[in-house]
């Protein structure tokens, strides 16, 4: 009966990831993709889109959740690759230039969002999402129409016909996928870019050192308690600030990654999904709106792009159609965020009830 009951307790607790994995097992034999296939698309992708997600822990750690607003990050990496490309640094240099042009602007805006986020107690998640908005807009205009007006481009193979504005996509060649290819490695027909794992596995080292240090103690606090954390000394939002500074700095340089194995960028609209995607990662492996680890990032990674890989080619080996696998893909995904988010209402409301009775109780006793 006991093991009986803790796997319910798993299942219940890890719902959305069951489902997901259900699913994509299901997928694979009908995909028709060989292992060796799979599993070497699947390496890439964790180098590609791994840093990109561990940007939404520390704010979900500061009882924020989802950080919708990384977008912010991502445009601010796609600036500092526009700049790499106009003044065609290319190779290492270009990725490091990128980052480091990235950073201040970064910087600025997750300083903006996280003042904003700071009056929306409660709803900072649909606000951060409003925010990718409001300043996808403000990103359009300077990319549009002030590189090459206001702002001058050295590279007029960057610029659109009419001599201002930034081409719909950009030829990332100088840097593609230098990353990748500086350390790859090789097994059974499997690449494996080294480089990109070892800049994953320095973030892990960081986050986990960084929630030792004071300030992230004091993030962990504020998630638990922001009154308790408010009397205690602690600056709430200072510290809900710098959270989201942290993880749009984060994003930034998350986008460059990404970006650079694509090789590619389109320039208006790459960073559209971003916090999307990542989101539906970290919470198909198990995160919630309260808690986030590194393991639940690897396996939301691992689960979502593993769908990614063999739910298109199901659908068109079931159906005929690698369009009916494209949209049970965006389907699935967006499902996901709404399921975790209707259990975390559900969760919520279940332990304000227990706490209610178990006071009620209380009282009766005394």
């Amino acid at each position: 009966m006991k093991k009986q009951f803790v796997l319910k307790s798993f299942i219940a607790d890890n719902l959305v990831a069951v489902i997901f994995l259900a699913i994509t097992i299901a997928s694979i034999p009908l995909s028709g993709l060989s292992p060796v296939h799979i599993i070497d698309d699947l390496m890439t992708r964790i180098g590609r889109n791994a840093f990109l997600v561990f940007s939404l822990i520390l704010p979900i750690m500061a009882g924020m959740g989802i950080n919708f607003g990384m977008v912010l990050g991502a445009m601010a990496g796609q600036i500092g690759l526009i700049f790499a490309m106009d003044w065609g640094i290319g190779g290492m240099q270009g990725l490091g230039f990128a980052a480091l042009l990235g950073l201040p602007v970064s910087i600025l805006l997750g300083w903006i969002a996280g003042s904003i986020l700071n009056h929306a107690r409660g709803r900072e998640m649909v606000t951060s999402y409003i925010l990718g908005f409001f300043f996808n807009g403000i990103y359009q205009f300077v990319v549009l129409y002030l590189f090459g007006s206001v702002i001058p481009l050295h590279n007029r193979a960057i610029a659109l016909s009419r001599g201002f504005g930034v081409r719909n996509t950009l030829n990332l060649e100088p840097v593609r996928q230098v990353l990748d290819n500086a350390w790859l490695v090789k097994i059974a027909g499997v690449r494996l870019p080294m480089l990109s794992y070892a800049i994953i596995v320095v973030l892990c080292v960081f986050i986990v050192w960084f929630k030792k240090t004071k300030l992230g103690q004091d993030m962990r606090a504020v998630g638990q308690n922001q009154h308790v954390s408010n009397a205690a000394g602690i600056p709430v939002e200072k510290t809900r600030i710098l959270s989201i500074v942290i993880s749009t700095v984060l994003a930034c340089f998350g986008q460059i990654i990404f970006l650079q194995n694509m090789g590619n960028m389109n320039t208006y609209n790459a960073h559209d999904q971003t916090g999307f995607f990542a989101a539906a990662a970290i919470l198909v492996g198990g995160a919630s709106l309260t808690k986030a680890s590194i393991p639940n990032v690897f396996a939301g990674v691992l689960l979502l792009h593993l769908m990614y890989i063999v739910v298109p080619m199901a659908g068109q080996n079931l159906f005929g159609s690698a369009n009916i696998g494209e949209y049970f893909r965006q389907f699935i995904g967006y499902g996901v965020i709404a399921l975790s988010l209707v259990i975390h209402a559900w969760r919520s409301r279940r332990e304000a009830e227990k706490a209610r009775a178990l006071l009620r109780s209380e009282g009766e006793e005394a």
